[in-house]
């Protein structure tokens, strides 16, 4: 979801045990759809089969119209929600509190709570102050993502045959595996080749050997582009990191790859060392500044920042 506007309401806000901001407000959001996996497990609990029917022909009728029914339905959201979980683990992005109420049908992020950006890979890691279990760490976003959809494919049996439902929920991991491949690729700006799975093994097995803050989006900035980056890589702060054989490995297979848009690189912002981040301690010290003094000066800076790194990267 995109945030449309941010309105400050000056009141007190208490909420359970959850820590409470200093400064109060209403976030407005823009999304396609608020429409949830938990939407559809209120109405099986609720056995209200006929207002589920008509939410499905909602849906294909304004979201998915090339979906002649509830299974088709179901096999497009599978679809777009590992498009979406791959986009997060491509990004070092973790939600947080990745439950059916905060998966929507469109496939978009919404309600992340406290998320995280990875300093560094670490698939234990967790954003949620309260995930003391590690439910919804970095690495087991996949799998709570497929308990989600088996939610959701559970609630559709009460309005559709099992059997398509199956082998959709089946086929999750597989178009998942496929999609990072995808979204790996586009963050390195090179051009896909039919199976990626090698080249993401190793770009992991490569990020799990380096444990500085900045390190995961490092890496991305590092070989933008390929092997045209190499020597802007190997003579960067990071370059320490890039020797060994897990380095080798990665690095065999990505001289195998295209640049998928080598102008790119003659943008300006390659020129600096540092890729943007937007890690918790960046984010706690521009709050700061907005609690304690009013000054917005540090958020507008880095809102500036992002946007020359986005135009830099163009994803």
């Amino acid at each position: 979801s995109k945030s449309f506007s941010l309105i400050e309401t000056g009141e007190q806000l208490v909420r359970g045990d959850e820590p409470s901001p200093t400064r109060s407000s209403v976030l407005v959001r823009l999304s396609h759809s608020h429409i949830r996996f938990g939407t559809f497990e209120r109405l099986a609990y609720r056995n209200e089969v006929e207002t589920m029917r008509d939410l499905v022909a909602f849906i294909r009728a304004n979201y998915y119209p090339d979906c002649p029914d509830t299974a088709a339905l179901f096999d497009a959201v599978v679809t777009q929600t590992a498009r979406l979980t791959a986009s997060w683990m491509a990004a070092g992005f973790v939600h947080g509190v990745l439950n059916t109420d905060n998966m929507n049908i469109t496939g978009e992020s919404f309600d992340y709570g406290p998320y995280r950006f990875l300093p560094y890979y670490d698939p234990n890691f967790t954003a949620a102050y309260f995930d003391h279990s590690g439910l919804y760490a970095y690495g087991r976003q996949p799998d709570a993502v497929v308990w989600n959809l088996g939610q959701l494919g559970r609630c559709l049996t009460l309005i559709s045959e099992p059997e398509p439902l199956i082998a959709s929920f089946n086929d999750f991991n597989a178009r998942y595996e496929h999609e990072l491949g995808l979204a790996i690729c586009r963050r390195l700006n090179i051009r896909p080749k039919p199976d990626n799975a090698p080249l993401v093994a190793t770009l992991y097995a490569l990020l799990a050997n380096m444990r500085n803050d900045g390190s995961f989006e490092g890496l991305f900035y590092d070989w933008f582009g390929g092997r045209l980056s190499e020597t802007r890589a190997l003579s960067g702060p990071r370059a320490a990191n890039y020797t060994g054989e897990t380095f080798t490995a990665f690095h065999d297979l990505l001289k195998t790859y295209d640049t998928a848009a080598p102008e790119k690189l003659d943008y300006p912002r390659f020129g600096q060392t540092y890729p943007e981040t937007l890690l918790i301690d960046e984010i706690e010290a521009i709050w700061a500044q907005i609690a304690l003094e009013d000054d917005w000066s540090p958020f507008e800076a880095k809102l500036a920042a992002i946007e020359e790194y986005r135009q830099a990267l163009a994803l």
